[in-house]
């Protein structure tokens, strides 16, 4: 269970990092200038000027005189058009709620990007559920069900010999229930890994004993 709670809450992080990555290699690529006037991306190239001018004289006494001029004038600018700053929306609301909330922000001189997201605490569930039934309608043990289903509570309620309740049941009458459907404990993973380091320390010593 708590394999599938971290899944689930890695998931919008890994989503989040895949945007700023393809975001990143959309920053390295840069345009090709191919004419000399062309408009890309606020990219403007201004060619003016170009002018030519001539002049001839000519005198009765038979000399010529020639003049020429030409002017070219070239100009280049750039220009970005304003882009306002990415902010990423509110994910959650409120004081008393169970949801954290995580949020990502990106932004450039012509591009911007923002977004959010929000996972689920089922911890924080469990305790809002069981301080409900315990509180408000004194229900104690259905509250300590409640908090019994996550497995780092139920293995340290049976650490501390209170077993958790069992359909109806509680005390010994539990404990029994328990160890004869040990499938339907939450950290029944874990449980077998113990009871085979038992057996196996058991098998030890009996050894031991007979080897005496």
């Amino acid at each position: 269970m708590n394999k599938v709670y971290n899944i689930k809450r890695l998931l919008p992080v890994v989503a989040r990092g895949m945007v700023l990555l393809i975001f990143l290699f959309l920053l390295l690529i840069n345009p090709t200038i191919a004419d000399d006037n062309n408009n890309v991306s606020g990219d403007n190239t201004l060619i003016s000027g170009g002018y030519t001018s001539s002049s001839s004289t000519t005198y009765e006494s038979g000399s010529d005189s020639n003049s020429t001029s030409t002017t070219t004038n070239t100009t280049n600018s750039k220009s970005y058009p304003n882009v306002s700053t990415a902010s990423a929306p509110p994910s959650s609301s409120g004081i008393d709620v169970c949801h954290l909330g995580s949020s990502l922000g990106l932004q450039s001189s012509v591009f911007g990007f923002s977004s959010s997201s929000s996972v689920i605490d089922e911890n924080c569930v469990r305790i809002k559920l069981a301080r409900e039934l315990a509180t408000v309608h004194q229900m104690k043990v259905a509250g300590i069900a409640v908090l019994c289903q996550d497995p780092i509570v139920f293995k340290a309620m049976m650490s501390a010999g209170t077993p958790c309740p069992f359909e109806g049941k509680i005390g010994t009458k539990a404990q029994r229930l328990w160890d004869k459907y040990f499938d339907l404990r939450p950290d029944v993973i874990e449980h077998k890994e113990r009871e085979e380091i038992k057996a196996k320390v058991k098998a030890l010593e009996n050894q031991n004993n007979r080897a005496r």
